[in-house]
């Protein structure tokens, strides 16, 4: 055939035939896609297979973006003296050419992929003729739609691929325990998904209107602040939409300055929306620079994919490290207000056994009058050991019944009994890996008795209408105000669960007996209380100092504490006067002697308000008559003389 000028074939002709070819053809295509599933192998088998069947010396597939490039090729290699006009008005006209060029025919068709024309396939040879256009534009056309339809498989192996991938970042995400080690993952994972060098996360903070990269990598300190309307990021901020740059420098929205401060070249990028699961903006999150080919669609849905599981994985560690610091916050606090405070040889002494238990898993029995700080041994021994992080429950044994003692000790089932509406864990489950601080345990009944000495025994329980048993690990602390040893010896409590419990037994005095520790308690409240109030700490007047001293406190150390509360909350002025003690009533003496009967003799009462009085005087400072006698404002021999008379040569002593 001669071909002395273009000749065009309309597109009405080449859709008017049928070739028996085709048939063969379509076959070719199907088992070329089950044996090549991407698209340059697919090519590369079956261009010379079309070359062959048309007679053709060159088979090319040209396409066309913003210029003609050369996707695959068969027999006799492309030159730039191909006439780029026929290409371009292939594309224009939808119409095949014939045209003579470099001593071949030249049969050039459209090619229809994802309904619109987007390259041409070119047959050269010598022997090419219109009368197999028809069969070579319908091969073209069923050998792009198989092309499609490969690159359609690809993508979508490669989009599950990818989806696997942030499956599995998704549980990398959740080992990390901090925000930003957390962070630095999600960078370093979403290059990796995304196949590009960098990535970023920019938190939006709203109410300074900026946005926060971090890891923002080249830059001092590792952290870069942007405003959230500047540049991609603010775009994407403000929008809400997701953003692909292919070619940063040439596009006004980008801001180079971060490039300019880093030192680092953006070619391409791309960056979403930063939600949480609710669906709310917290920032942007941004990959630069593809490694190979350009960021498309399936790359934004990937990363939008991925930044959810970011911001979920992102919110889940920032709930978990205020946990934390809630829990550090409230253990400190706890632990600072859980001081034993006290100047006497017995509080001393006390301290010394609290530091050599606390590491220990001892149960111990604390003995004491009400308010003498039977809990705040407890707890000093809970906060000073390695359970310390974890729980620390008390229970008060005689506020609750036997049976709901039994259903708060060791919990109950749904339906165990009338208003049991749901399960429920108790004191002890609770207290798992901690501390149960039992307190008043002279009040439990005898069943509830029977019932704990089985769990200290077999270190397990079993909830109320439950038959499963439960491990627990618990250390258990017991306190009251009962005289025990007497009630085991009538019988009124268990002796085996008396010597389980009382394995170390701590006798706290009451505050009467150690004068010396009240005004330290008192400063101690007094700081406590007027950090509270938010005022300066108020200072105790030799006057009031002497007013505290002189009370009985039958109340113990409650009661001192009950008071500096009061005070510290309503007392006017920097100083606390004697007067603003009156809540200390003058009845109460006589529980430790100072007050004497009504039934003695003057002389009598007065001799035994003397005696307790120096006595107390005496103690407060260890024995030290000299002392003593400062404090009381006589000389020391006079001081002796006067216990001399009182007949109490039984106190004495001095320095």
């Amino acid at each position: 055939m001669s071909v002395t000028s273009p000749h065009w074939i309309s597109r009405a002709e080449l859709q008017s035939g049928e070739d028996a070819v085709l048939a063969d053809w379509s076959e070719r295509l199907m088992r070329g896609l089950y044996e090549e599933p991407d698209r340059n192998s697919l090519l590369k088998q079956l261009l010379p297979e079309l070359s062959a069947e048309f007679s053709a010396q060159s088979c090319q597939w040209w396409m066309r973006g913003e210029q003609w490039s050369l996707l695959a090729s068969s027999g006799r290699q492309a030159d730039d003296a191909f006439d780029l006009t026929w290409r371009d008005d292939v594309l224009d006209r939808e119409e095949a050419v014939f045209a003579a060029h470099l001593g071949l025919i030249w049969l050039v068709v459209p090619i229809h992929s994802g309904g619109r024309i987007t390259g041409v396939l070119a047959f050269g040879g010598k022997s090419i003729d219109d009368e197999r256009a028809v069969a070579a534009w319908q091969a073209a056309q069923m050998l792009a739609e198989a092309v499609e339809l490969c690159e359609r498989l690809s993508e979508d192996r490669n989009f599950s691929t990818r989806l696997k991938s942030i499956i599995d970042v998704s549980v990398a995400f959740a080992s990390e325990s901090s925000t930003e080690s957390l962070l630095k993952v999600i960078a370093e994972k979403a290059t990796q998904v995304l196949e590009s060098d960098r990535a970023s996360i920019f938190l939006w903070d709203q109410d300074q209107h900026e946005v926060v990269a971090v890891p923002a990598l080249g830059i001092d300190g590792g952290s870069l602040r942007i405003p959230d309307d500047r540049g991609i990021v603010g775009e994407v901020i403000q929008t809400q939409n997701t953003v692909i740059v292919n070619d940063a420098y040439s596009d006004t929205r980008f801001n180079q300055s971060v490039d300019q401060q880093s030192g680092y070249k953006t070619d391409s990028l791309l960056c979403c929306p930063l939600k949480d699961g609710a669906g709310k903006l917290i920032g942007a999150f941004e990959v630069i620079n593809k490694l190979a080919g350009r960021f498309n669609e399936t790359d934004g849905e990937i990363l939008s994919l991925l930044g959810t599981q970011a911001a979920n994985a992102l919110k889940q560690t920032r709930e978990r490290e205020e946990l934390i610091r809630s829990h550090q916050q409230l253990s400190q606090q706890v632990t600072q207000g859980v001081h034993i405070v006290g100047e006497s040889s017995s509080m001393e002494a006390l301290k010394d056994t609290v530091n050599r238990l606390a590491g220990t898993d001892l149960p111990v029995l604390i003995l004491g009058e009400s308010g003498t700080g039977k809990e705040v041994v407890s707890q000093s021994l809970h906060y000073q050991g390695p359970r310390k992080d974890q729980p620390f429950i008390a229970v008060n044994c005689a506020a609750l019944t036997e049976t709901l003692l039994e259903s708060e000790l060791f919990g109950h089932e749904k339906g165990a009994f009338t208003d049991a509406k749901e399960a429920r864990e108790g004191k002890f489950e609770l207290a798992d890996g901690g501390t149960l601080f039992l307190d008043e345990i002279g009040d439990m009944s005898p069943g509830g008795q029977a019932k704990l000495l089985r769990v200290l025994e077999q270190k397990v329980i079993t909830r109320v209408g439950g038959a499963q048993t439960i491990p627990i690990d618990v250390r258990v602390l017991a306190a009251t105000n009962s005289d025990l040893a007497k009630k085991v010896a009538e019988g009124k409590f268990r002796e085996d669960l008396y010597y389980r419990l009382s394995v170390v037994t701590i006798d706290l005095l009451p505050l009467r007996e150690r004068p010396e520790d009240i005004l330290p308690l008192a400063e101690h409240f007094l700081q406590q209380f007027c950090g509270q109030a938010n005022r300066p700490t108020l200072i105790l007047t030799m006057d009031a100092r002497r007013r505290l001293q002189s009370h009985a406190w039958p109340g113990n150390v409650r009661e001192l504490r009950n008071l500096m509360e009061r005070v510290s909350f309503l007392t006017v002025g920097d100083k606390v006067q004697a007067d603003d003690l009156a809540f200390i009533l003058s009845p109460e003496r006589q529980a430790s002697g100072l007050e004497p009967s009504e039934d003695l003799p003057l002389d009598d009462a007065t001799k035994q308000f003397q005696r307790e009085f120096i006595r107390r005087a005496i103690k407060r400072v260890q024995d030290n008559v000299s002392e003593a006698a400062r404090l009381l404002g006589v000389h020391r021999s006079n001081l002796y003389r006067k216990m001399k008379h009182l007949d109490m040569s039984e106190v004495g002593g001095d320095e």
